[in-house]
């Protein structure tokens, strides 16, 4: 299935149907008639966001040639939110471990952190709604099918998503080369989120102050910083390695 869809009347039909859209690009000289109008106000009731792009940009995004201003880009799989995820822990009676991530852009390393979740037991992924990938044909591929086993929550706002997980008791530990402790430190056997910040830029000011703590990976070498999907790689398996470790001691008696 393609995750682009291209045309006025086939955008509007994907609006009227419910589809997840992760975003819609109009050119920035078409007319506000009729069928661009409802497109605008559905994505703004949806809370979709839109692009204005000029002419020449948008039909050089255009597979078809024939976009007719408007093209949307469609998610492979349904989003759930954070309720949800706090659910599917409760259902698999298991501490909640779910990996947040704030405002990555790169379709791969998402893919790539998409199929360790599921390697690692997670129960969800977190992704804002702006400034970030989100669920494309790219990650779905890169995944290799985990896409289809691990649910990702797609929130407005970060910052109030971590607010949920605090007042369910889920520790929020970011990841960033400001941590003043390494991640090995932490108690993953706790019930957890850990945060990965974007490629480059890290976590953002207001996501790591409401995190509960920062942590850091220790790096010998040269380069200060890892790629995202394998910094979070790195800390779900510290989390997998302690839960297992605390699930093989023996009970007292």
């Amino acid at each position: 299935m393609s995750d682009q869809i291209e045309g006025r009347n086939p955008v509007l039909e994907a609006l009227r149907s419910g589809r997840t859209l992760n975003k819609i690009l109009i050119s920035s000289d078409i007319e506000r008639h009729s069928s661009i109008a409802e497109i605008l106000h559905t994505a703004k009731e949806r809370k979709i966001p839109v692009e204005r792009l000029s002419p020449e940009i948008l039909k050089a995004k255009s597979a078809t040639k024939s976009a007719q201003g408007v093209i949307a880009y469609a998610s492979p799989k349904e989003y759930v939110d954070v309720h949800d995820l706090l659910a599917i822990s409760k259902s698999r009676n298991e501490t909640p471990f779910y990996v947040m991530l704030d405002g990555l852009e790169d379709p791969h390393n998402l893919g790539a952190i998409i199929r360790t979740a599921d390697a690692a037991g997670a129960h969800g992924i977190i992704i804002p709604q702006r400034r970030a990938v989100g669920l494309t044909e790219t990650v779905a591929k890169v995944s290799a099918g985990a896409i289809e086993y691990v649910p990702v929550a797609k929130e407005v706002n970060l910052n109030n998503a971590i607010k949920t997980l605090k007042d369910n008791s889920i520790w929020v530990i970011g990841v960033d080369q400001d941590g003043k402790r390494s991640f090995t430190e932490f108690d993953f056997t706790l019930p957890t989120a850990i945060v990965i910040g974007a490629e480059g830029k890290g976590l953002s000011r207001l996501v790591k102050e409401n995190c509960d703590e920062v942590v850091s990976i220790p790096m010998k070498g040269k380069i200060s910083s890892l790629n995202a999907s394998v910094a979070a790689a790195i800390v779900m398996y510290e989390a997998v390695k302690q839960r297992n470790a605390s699930a093989s001691k023996p009970t007292g008696g």
